[in-house]
């Protein structure tokens, strides 16, 4: 290890530490229980040791709206699933989003083309109360679905909470979806009424949706009724063109209500239905309930990420990523959300800071490839924008890389806090994370989120430390899923992660907890490579590779090859870069004195295009069925699905 990675990135300050909600959260629970606990590290400990009284700490702490609480925390602790959190509660998500109704800003929304909404929360809790109560008239009740095909917009947020408020079950994928991405999620949930937009804009163009979802209506009979609000300027022609559509500003004129009321609901009464990548088949509807997504956004919000009511929080993401769902969940901190819409790099890549330093971002969250892709620009926002607010960065989606967490300390702020997460879509939330008190390594996941029991298992089920294995949680906690929609006997939700490791979550990570406490997420299980036997993490590759200029992104897979399994890369190169000799020599010796001999790829291939998921994952799964020869099963789950076509019959891989 060098000088450099010796020392951390980032250190919080003594002030920043004493001024963080835990130190109150810590006081709180200290009073009540006459403990001592101080430090993160502590709070972590007296959360997993004694889970009922820290899950009952962070209710009260937070002051969680509900009718009934009960008695029981915890009606099985030692089960997962199904631990049953508190089974006695009543209570409503969407009455813990409208934490204020003053005049003060809510969201703040822009658009790649200049569109900007400011909404106070008196604007947004009344556009709540009258969509509630149109949506009542149409005839939408509890446990009923709405679907949105909507880009991230303030509608978007309300139709959430409009949605929840009366007890019926959202479910929401951005509007770039094909037709078929779009029936594979929704034909399985049955939606009563879809909210959408008439068209979007990204990267200079606008597409109009009309067409797309008339074909769509066609094929979902269970829809009665269509809202569309008026984004791209034809929302009167696509009324016109869909059968039983209503126009949503119309539809709001006609209402009158104020303040809405809120359906007390079961804990675990459904919330909203997320959907698994769906790569290898049709998606999974992961179904969430209301009370452990409030319960785990409040730990994840206001503890480990340390939000405030004067905070103005952004997470660049789409309707169909479950960070917009998280995001969301910041209006029950106070906080003000900050909602763009497009891409991130048009007209250049200083949109999204320009919208940082305009709006006074103090939270910036984002993915790992939107952060490696800025670094490869050569751009430096620290030495143009003034990122005063700024506090922290977060990233996800996949591995941050050493180079990644260098440039955000080098090139955007020297004073922020970098908190790499993961989790998922399963759990709508985080497994590891940031926290206020420590600090921050290069390349490591500063630690578990309160309230998780994470952990790392070898083959053999055994906790290991330094040595890669499985992401597990060996504790139940709230936001695990309700069910599986269509799963009537759980079959499906107990084969997705407590088979391989009974009454323990495997999670479908590669993973490694570091001497100093935190964690380093080497990639999906199931994309893991097995050359002679090794297990070896694709982002292990991805770290080493993309330090190269003149390659822009990698992919590998493991190739079924002579009775074992050899590694093969494919490279998507800079404009004007040439694969020859020479460049493949130096990618293979970087991979080998920076990861090992085990990780040197055998065939190294350039393509124009990687494929990746809505949310921007590459999907080296897909890869690995097509150069297999195998049909990939749901190509409508990832974003530029024609790149599947580059990598069929590739004579080189023949030999």
């Amino acid at each position: 290890m060098s000088d450099t990675q010796a020392q951390p990135l980032w250190t919080p300050s003594a002030a920043r530490k004493a001024g963080a909600n835990l130190r109150r959260f810590e006081a709180f629970v200290n009073h009540r229980h006459n403990l001592a606990l101080g430090g993160f590290r502590s709070v972590q400990d007296f959360s997993l040791t004694r889970q009922e009284d820290f899950w009952r700490a962070v209710w009260d702490f937070c002051q969680v709206k509900a009718s009934a609480t009960g008695d029981v925390v915890i009606a099985h602790p030692g089960r997962m699933p199904h631990a049953g959190f508190f089974p006695g509660a009543r209570l409503n998500y969407a009455e813990n989003m409208l934490v204020k109704s003053d005049d003060s800003a809510a969201l703040i929304f822009r658009s790649e083309v200049g569109h900007r909404i400011e909404m106070s929360w008196r604007e947004l809790t009344e556009q709540v109360a009258r969509l509630q109560s149109a949506l009542r008239k149409l005839g939408v009740a509890k446990g009923e679905r709405v679907c949105a095909v909507v880009p991230n917009h303030p509608v978007s947020i309300i139709g959430l909470l409009a949605c929840a408020s009366l007890g019926a079950i959202w479910s929401s994928c951005s509007p770039d979806f094909g037709e078929r991405g779009i029936l594979d999620r929704f034909g399985q949930i049955e939606p009563k009424v879809m909210l959408t937009c008439d068209g979007y804009f990204y990267g200079g163009k606008t597409h109009m949706l009309a067409e797309k979802l008339g074909s769509v209506l066609k094929q979902l009979p269970s829809v009665t009724h269509t809202i569309v609000f008026d984004y791209a300027g034809k929302a009167a022609e696509m009324v016109a063109a869909l059968p039983r559509a209503t126009d949503y500003a119309a539809l709001l004129r006609g209402e009158t209500a104020t303040r809405p009321s809120f359906e007390k609901l079961p804990f675990e009464h459904p919330l909203y239905i997320l959907y698994s990548s769906g790569t290898t088949g049709v998606p999974k509807c992961i179904v969430h309930g209301h009370g452990g997504i409030l319960l785990k956004h409040l730990v994840e919000h206001v503890l480990n990420t340390d939000v405030k009511p004067e905070d103005r929080i952004f997470y660049f993401s789409t309707c169909g990523w479950m960070m917009w769902n998280w995001l969301v969940s910041g209006l029950a901190a106070g906080a003000t959300l900050l909602l763009f819409d497009g891409s991130p790099f048009h007209p250049s890549e200083r949109v999204l800071f320009d919208y940082a330093v305009e709006e006074g971002m103090t939270v910036f969250g984002t993915s790992a490839k939107y952060i490696d892709s800025l670094r490869k620009t050569g751009w430096q926002p620290k030495d143009e924008c003034r990122l005063d607010k700024l506090r922290a960065m977060l990233s996800t989606g996949s591995p941050l890389s050493e180079e990644g967490f260098a440039f955000v300390y080098d090139g955007i702020k020297s004073d922020i806090q970098l908190a790499s997460i993961s989790g998922g879509t399963d759990i709508c939330g985080c497994f590891v994370g940031g926290n206020p008190d420590e600090p921050v390594w290069r390349g490591e996941i500063q630690g578990p989120m309160l309230g998780v029991a994470a952990d790392v298992f070898d083959e053999n089920g055994k906790p290991v430390r330094g040595e890669k294995g499985e992401l597990v949680c060996t504790r139940p906690f709230p936001s695990m899923p309700v069910m599986f929609w269509n799963d009537a006997d759980g079959t499906k939700y107990h084969n997705a992660y407590f088979a391989r490791f009974p009454g323990l979550w495997c999670h479908g990570d590669f993973a490694e907890i570091t001497a100093h406490g935190g964690m380093v997420i080497h990639g999906r299980s199931d994309a893991t490579l097995n050359p002679g036997g090794v297990r070896i993490g694709t982002a292990e590759i991805y770290a080493q590779v993309e330090r190269i200029p003149e390659v822009l992104e990698a992919l590998c897979i493991g190739q079924d090859w002579q009775g074992d399994v050899r590694v093969v890369m494919f490279v998507r190169l800079a404009k004007g870069t040439a694969l020859d000799e020479t460049l493949i020599a130096r990618i293979r010796k970087v991979v080998r004195e920076g990861a090992s001999p085990r990780h040197v790829p055998a065939k190294i291939i350039a393509v124009a295009d990687i494929p990746r998921t809505k949310s921007g994952k590459i999907t080296e799964l897909a890869v690995r069925e097509v150069v297999h020869g195998r049909q990939v099963k749901n190509k409508e789950a990832l974003a530029n699905p024609e790149a599947l076509d580059l990598y069929a019959g590739l004579a080189e891989l023949g030999s």
